[in-house]
Formats: structure tokens, C-alpha cells, sequence
């Protein structure tokens, strides 16, 4: 993304801020960062943490906006379009919001060069992903504007379906939600054994972190991992075997069909 290329963001929370914190990292001008965010408390952090102009209400700066981030809760969208509206069909639009259609999104902008995505919140660390998907009107440039605008913060998917990014939803969009759950039943497990809440926190964050960056190295898959350090009669074993008495693997998958049913919910509103 080369300057003096302006980019817009329609609300400035969490993963605007990740985008934009990745965005002032890479080098982009404060000046050239645009965000209409509601919140007075929000538009101050902004400033403060990086320097870029936040106002209240959509203005007519949308106008020089050659991107514009979509990036308000999906039940917000239609309120946020409409006071856009008229101000950013110019532009690639980038849409950061759960299960709103991409068709909807060009109905609602005027602009058919849409780019939808779904990043996760360790998004704010770098550390994230982020699903992709381009409508057949996005050329290269603008598919590589997209790159740049998530590269920042983590790894990037691009799929060639719309539909999949229902499923990229439930499975990373959600993700992390999960891992902390596991993180909350470690941590209680730990206090019911005689550890403190503290010890309990610290041995599960790194074993998530190193179990995951174990997987993410090895040739192995998850299964043969697992086996690695599943001897019959041993420890490992009796936790696996009250995890599979307990259904846990099911119900994991069951929930993760949950999100992705309600990600089409979302499409549909």
C-alpha cells in the first residue's frame, strides 16, 4: 500500500485498531488514516495511540478515501451505511464485519469493489489471521492493497467462495473464544488440584502457546502428536479417555457448526 493513499475505517474499535496500529507500524502517515467513530472515549484513544484523525458522524473526507474498512458490529451496519452513503462508492471497500454478504454491502456503498475478511483478535498482537475473499471486481492492485492492509497482523487465507468465510468464522473468527475457554477449565482444574489461580494461568498459556507452535512446526499431524504423548495406561490417557466418555470432541465441533449457522444468520438479516 503506497502512500499518499487515504484509508477510511467506519468505526474504530478493537480490530480497527489492530489494522490501524499495524498500518502506522508499516509507515503509513497518520494524516492519511481517517476514522467516523461514535464514541468520544474511543476517538480519544485514537489520537492518542496513533496520531489519526476520528470523528463522530461520516463526513465528506470519505470522499478521498481510496479504501474504506468497514469495521462496525454487523447490527450497526445499516446505520452506518446509510450515513455513508453517497461518500465511498470510489473506493475498495474492505468489510472486517461477521456474515454481512458482500451483495449487501454493494447495495448499500454504490461500490462493487469489495474485499471481505474475517481476521481474530490476536490481531492486536500480531499474532492473528485473517480469511479473504475478493469479489471478481477487485483486480490485483486491490487484492494487494487487502494483503497490506492485514499483513501486519498475522497470517492471511484467501478463499475463492464467499460462503467459506462462514466457516472461517466459526473455526478462527471465533477460535480464539475457545482456546480461552480451555484456558478458564485449565485454570479452574489447577485451583480444584491446590494451585494458586496464578500458577494455574501460567502453566496453561504456555502450554496452549507451546502445543501450538509445536503443531504449527512438526510434519506431524494433530492426531500423531497427540498419540506421541498418549501412553496407554498413563496420564495423558486417562485425560483423554474422560475427554472422549464426556463427548468433548463432539461437542466441540457441534458448537463450531453453532457458529458457523449463525454467521449465515447474520447474511440473511
Amino acid at each position: 500500500m503506497t502512500e499518499p493513499s487515504t484509508i477510511a475505517f467506519i468505526g474504530g474499535g478493537n480490530m480497527a485498531s489492530a489494522l490501524i496500529g499495524g498500518l502506522r507500524q508499516a509507515g503509513h502517515a497518520a494524516a492519511a488514516i481517517h476514522v467516523v467513530e461514535p464514541l468520544a472515549a474511543q476517538r480519544e484513544k485514537l489520537a492518542q495511540s496513533f496520531g489519526v484523525q476520528a470523528v463522530a458522524a461520516a463526513d465528506d473526507a470519505l470522499r478521498q478515501a481510496q479504501t474504506v474498512v468497514w469495521a462496525v458490529k454487523p447490527q450497526a451496519f445499516a446505520a452506518a451505511a446509510q450515513a455513508c452513503a453517497g461518500r465511498s462508492a470510489q473506493a475498495l471497500q474492505i468489510s472486517v464485519m461477521a456474515g454481512v454478504r458482500s451483495d449487501t454491502l454493494a447495495q448499500a456503498s454504490g461500490g462493487a469493489r469489495i474485499v471481505r475478511a474475517m481476521p481474530n483478535t490476536p490481531a492486536l498482537i500480531g499474532q492473528g489471521i485473517a480469511g479473504l475473499f475478493a469479489r471478481p471486481e477487485v483486480d490485483a492492485a486491490g487484492r494487494a492493497q487487502a494483503q497490506a492492509l492485514f499483513a501486519p497482523t498475522g497470517q492471511t487465507l484467501w478463499v475463492a467462495h464467499e460462503a467459506d468465510l462462514d466457516a472461517i468464522t466459526a473455526l478462527s473468527g471465533s477460535g480464539p473464544a475457545y482456546m480461552f475457554y480451555v484456558i478458564e477449565a485449565m485454570v479452574q482444574a489447577a485451583v480444584e488440584m491446590g494451585l494458586s489461580a496464578e500458577q494455574g494461568r501460567q502453566l496453561a498459556q504456555a502450554t496452549m502457546a507451546g502445543a501450538a507452535a509445536l503443531s504449527a512446526a512438526s510434519p506431524l499431524s494433530p492426531q500423531e502428536l497427540r498419540a506421541q504423548v498418549t501412553s496407554k495406561g498413563g496420564t495423558t490417557h486417562a485425560a483423554i479417555t474422560a475427554m472422549e466418555d464426556h463427548g468433548v470432541k463432539a461437542a466441540i465441533v457441534r458448537a463450531i457448526h453453532a457458529a458457523r449457522a449463525r454467521a449465515q444468520e447474520l447474511g440473511q438479516g
